[in-house]
């Protein structure tokens, strides 16, 4: 099948009309990244595609008590901006400069796995994703957006505008393991941010990449870091949990039994990163 038009709306409501007139017919992509390699090889042969370049989805807005990431906004301006942790070292994780210029923020949402460095990063800060359609809009935490491997929660009419990240409180890490310094695809990635009260920690997140069906929490982790002063036992007891309670791969990377151990070795290191 043969591209037949390539559609390039002025505005959200233009692009919302698109979606709701040819449905699954319309492929629907910002940066390219993902979808032109399919494209090219013959994987993906759309009929109609649409580009959200020109659709008012490029921003950064701070607005009150969280800041507001549109769509489209290129990884680029995510590693320049400095209003929040975590989210411009994992955005400059991924790929080389020429990927960030095209790469969105939306668009890594749907990165299959083991990318989709920015997203471990976003789980870490409690963020959440605005869908909308025609119809109405709706926000779902980004904890909720994935469903299975290259699946979620996204209706075959809607479209992700937005990423909603609230001002975070605590202390925070980020780590990648990768078979090169930069510029390498994930084996694990590990997303810490630690709430205190006093010395004893109230609130944990513990977020993982590349060692599942996509980017995840480890809530068992989460959960055994509470209450503790994020000790050596602390720490150990939670890198243990996220390596038990993650579901890793085995691909031309790493295998699924190096993931798992390294797992806990990653999360112990991040979360010793934070203690000190």
């Amino acid at each position: 099948m043969t591209t037949k038009a390539y559609n390039l709306p002025e505005s959200l409501d233009e692009a919302l009309g698109m979606l709701a007139q040819y449905g699954s017919n319309l492929l629907v992509m910002a940066g390219g990244t993902l979808a032109m390699p399919l494209i090219t090889k013959g994987v993906s042969q759309p009929e109609r595609v649409m580009g959200l370049r020109r659709a008012g989805l490029s921003y950064v807005r701070e607005t009150g008590g969280s800041v507001a990431i549109g769509a489209a906004t290129p990884l680029t301006q995510v590693v320049n901006y400095k209003g929040l942790p975590l989210l411009p070292q994992a955005a400059h994780n991924i790929g080389g400069w020429a990927i960030r210029n095209m790469g969105t923020v939306g668009g890594n949402l749907f990165a299959p796995p083991p990318a989709g460095d920015l997203v471990v990063a976003l789980l870490a800060l409690d963020a959440s994703v605005k869908l909308a359609n025609a119809r109405r809009q709706r926000v779902v935490p980004l904890a909720g957006f994935f469903s299975g491997f290259m699946a979620n929660v996204l209706e075959p009419d809607e479209l992700v505008v937005e990423v909603q990240v609230p001002r975070p409180q605590g202390d925070t890490a980020l780590l990648k393991l990768g078979r090169l310094h930069t510029d390498t695809p994930t084996v694990v990635g590990v997303a810490t941010r630690i709430v205190w009260e006093g010395r004893k920690v109230k609130e944990a997140r513990v977020a993982l990449n590349g060692v599942g069906p996509y980017p995840m929490r480890a809530r068992k982790a989460e959960a055994m870091l509470v209450g503790t002063a994020l000790d050596e036992a602390a720490i150990a007891a939670a890198a243990a949990a996220a390596a038990g309670e993650c579901e890793p791969f085995s691909d031309p990377i790493a295998s699924e039994w190096y993931r798992r151990k390294m797992t806990g070795v990653i999360v112990s290191r991040a979360l010793a990163q934070v203690a000190a």
